[in-house]
């Protein structure tokens, strides 16, 4: 877990344990390709309106509305909002697609991930013959990406906007009232067999939990990063 968080006047930083460990992302790695196509977008690069036509190799069994919808095509901005509220793996290949994996890497790493970064496309089953994650990265890496997407240039309060459209909140927000925070919530979660993560910024804080067990965990798993929550929310007041 890692926080960082901001008072007036100061910038104060808390660390917590493990945030150095390299570890499995699930759909948090989808955090990666929202910040290239938010940049791109408020760069002039990529147009929120470019229509995508979804190919059959795009679409993905897991999380997602696309499977069960009739249209064949999207538009990017559609496709971004689509992984960042329901973590739609279909939305998230076809997004993928067009902007290409080493450029999603490239952005990171020119934002100061250097641990963090996906390794292929969505695959639902993930076989032998494929990379062993989506995603790999760092506690620490994402939570300086979540701090960083608190700042105020276009593409920042494009990809906080996304973010605060996910409709997760059973990890580290499980204990926020409902929509108390008046949309100062904005997060990206993670969920496979033996993976939970959250990442995201609450009130003042950005924090990044992530946990990672043997198959059949993920009951213990759920329950650590809620408990993680529990100080987040805790210290996100003290700070608010």
């Amino acid at each position: 877990m890692a926080l960082e968080g901001s008072l007036p006047g100061r910038w104060v930083k808390a660390l917590g344990w493990g945030e150095e460990v390299e570890m499995p992302l699930a759909s948090v790695g989808k955090l990666l390709l929202l910040a290239e196509v938010a940049r791109s977008v408020d760069g002039g690069t990529l147009d929120p309106d470019e229509p995508v036509a979804l190919l059959d190799d795009d679409y993905c069994g897991g999380s997602g509305l696309l499977q069960g919808l009739a249209a064949r095509t999207w538009t990017v901005g559609d496709l971004a909002l689509l992984t960042a509220a329901v973590s739609d793996n279909t939305a998230t290949n076809a997004l993928l697609r067009r902007v290409g994996l080493d450029r999603v890497n490239a952005t990171g790493a020119a934002l100061g991930l250097t641990r963090t970064r996906l390794l292929d496309r969505i695959r639902e089953p993930r076989g032998p013959e494929h990379p062993p994650a989506f995603a790999l990265g760092t506690a620490r890496e994402l939570a300086g990406l979540a701090a960083l997407v608190a700042g105020p240039e276009g593409w920042q309060v494009l990809m906080r906007r996304w973010m605060r459209a996910n409709t997760d909140h059973g990890l580290v927000p499980a204990f926020v009232w409902h929509d108390p925070e008046a949309g100062r919530l904005a997060n990206k979660t993670g969920t496979d067999d033996g993976v939970r993560a959250d990442v995201g910024l609450l009130g003042p804080l950005a924090y990044a939990v992530l946990a990672s067990g043997p198959p059949g965990s993920d009951e213990g798993l759920a329950r650590a990063v809620r408990r993680a929550g529990a100080l987040i929310i805790a210290v996100s007041r003290t700070l608010s």
